[in-house]
């Protein structure tokens, strides 16, 4: 970037760090986020210098862009904690003041110990692929008996072969929808983070005894004393290894281990809802002939079995008991596949 354009990030985080102040109630927050504009403004004028020594012309008076303003405006209205990903996305720091407890989590007392909180966390992939299985069998458990309602109104009974057309429409059209959500959203996330690290990396060169009293802002408004903080700051800095991960998560709120890749966000997703669609689907694709009206009691049974596994699974990342978590889910999952049954079925009776 330009010295042109980082004078203007920079401006642009003065006018957001001074709307946060004012839109803050807490006094050590409010007091954190004007001092941070006062550093933006400081380096700013750094930006300032090397554009002039560069012969760039500076957009003076400098007016902030309509996206600052509304930002802006919506940090004034629902406050700065609900728009951190956009803050981030605008280089605002000083977010991780909102993902800590009142008494914050305990300060590193050794660069060693800079993110190690973050380190070796699978707990959300395991979360992912279990809530994928669900939002599989939920989908496809519901449009095959909504097509089954419909085949069946007249009373012949549910058509096996429109049932498993549907089903496996339903499969594929879900798992490659919710595959390319994900990927595109894990991209965009990481695109993010990546630009982000890179501005972060440029001003740790570029001025560091600047960043390291902006983080030394961010751990007393966490409660640290100002020489401590002051004293734990320059130690981050002096080590680059780790001062461009601390103020990434300390500065902009960003945790770089927390986003893993988009094809195997997207591949994960696919065979995860997959895996879930499919149960309900199976007995259409075993049970034929003279049995094929039971293919339908077996599809319910082995989607009521699964949801309850599944809602009890869910109850490792919730803590409430085993049991609550697979009836709910199963009453929960009854009720989508009743309704979508019989509106299937009123339907079913209106065409045909």
């Amino acid at each position: 970037m330009s010295a042109s354009g980082s004078w203007v990030q920079e401006m642009e985080s003065v006018y957001l760090y001074r709307a946060l102040a004012e839109s803050e109630r807490a006094p050590e927050r409010r007091a954190l986020f004007a001092q941070l504009a006062r550093e933006a403004e400081s380096q700013a004028a750094i930006w300032s210098a090397a554009a002039a020594r560069a012969s760039e012309a500076l957009p003076t008076p400098f007016v902030p862009s309509a996206r600052a303003r509304l930002v802006a405006a919506l940090a004034r209205l629902m406050g700065p904690v609900r728009l951190r990903p956009v803050l981030a996305a605008m280089k605002v720091r000083g977010l991780s003041i909102y993902s800590t407890s009142k008494s914050g989590h305990a300060m590193p007392t050794s660069t060693d110990e800079i993110g190690r909180r973050h380190r070796g966390a699978t707990t959300g992939n395991l979360r992912a692929a279990v809530f994928g299985v669900n939002d599989g069998l939920v989908s496809n458990a519901s449009l095959i008996l909504g097509v089954a309602g419909a085949t069946s109104a007249g009373g012949a009974g549910a058509s096996g072969h429109a049932v498993l057309i549907s089903g496996a429409a339903g499969l594929l059209a879900g798992a490659f929808s919710m595959a390319s959500g994900e990927y595109v959203s894990v991209r965009s996330q990481r695109e993010m983070l990546e630009r982000q690290i890179a501005a972060e990396r440029d001003e740790l060169a570029q001025y560091p005894a600047e960043e390291a009293a902006e983080l030394s802002l961010i751990y007393q408004a966490r409660g640290l004393p100002r020489e401590d903080a002051d004293r734990m700051a320059e130690r981050i800095v002096a080590h680059p290894e780790y001062a461009l991960d601390a103020l990434v998560r300390e500065e902009l709120g960003l945790d770089p281990a927390a986003l893993g890749s988009p094809w195997g966000a997207a591949i994960a997703s696919f065979f995860s809802f997959s895996t879930g669609a499919l149960v309900p689907l199976v007995p259409f694709l075993v049970v034929s002939g003279s049995h094929a009206r039971a293919a339908l009691p077996i599809s319910v049974s082995l989607t009521a079995a699964a949801l309850f596994g599944v809602g009890a699974a869910m109850s490792l990342f919730a803590g409430h008991g085993a049991a609550r978590g697979g009836v709910r889910m199963l009453l929960i999952g009854a009720a989508a596949a009743t309704a979508t049954f019989f509106i299937g079925r009123a339907l079913g009776v209106a065409v045909g």
